[in-house]
Order: C-alpha cells, then structure tokens, then sequence
C-alpha cells in the first residue's frame, strides 16, 4: 500500500546539499514524491511510498547531509498522488 507524507525540516537545511542528499535517499528506498527550499529557511519533502519506507526516509530526514543541523521534522498525512520518480523543485 502506498501512501504520501508532507515533512516540513527545520534547522540549517539549506545550502547544505539537503535536497540532493534527500533526493538519493529517498530513490535509495524507492520513495516518490519532491523535496524544496521554502521562503523561510525550511525545506519542504511529499513523500510517497510503503509507510516503512517513509518512516526510514523521515529518521534520516532528522540527520540529513553531514553539513545540516536539523532542529525539527514536522510529519504530517498528504493526499498528494504518488508521483513516478523523485524530484528537486
């Protein structure tokens, strides 16, 4: 069964490479979806896949690339449709 997660990461997450490392992992683990800067400072991840694969992706989430800091991973239940393949907005 798959489902779709919204995660909203707090912390230094930006200029850091988190989305291309969390585009790898997230193809590493067969998750679909998209990851993105926000305005504010956070970045912002849908998604989808089998909810083991999600919840691995969200333990990363809270470590990401060596250079992040993250401060707060907020999960939220999406209903977004599972998209084909991984991508960087």
């Amino acid at each position: 069964m798959t489902s779709c997660v919204s995660f909203r990461i707090q912390g230094r997450v930006q200029g850091v490479g988190y989305r291309w490392a969390t585009k790898r992992m997230a193809q590493q683990l067969s998750v679909t979806g998209w990851v993105r800067n926000l305005a504010d400072g956070d970045v912002e991840v849908l998604a989808c896949g089998s909810t083991s694969a999600i919840d691995r992706l969200e333990q990363w989430l809270w470590h990401g690339p060596d250079a992040a800091r993250v401060t707060q991973v907020r999960r939220t239940i999406s209903e977004a449709l599972p998209a084909v393949e991984f991508s960087i907005r």
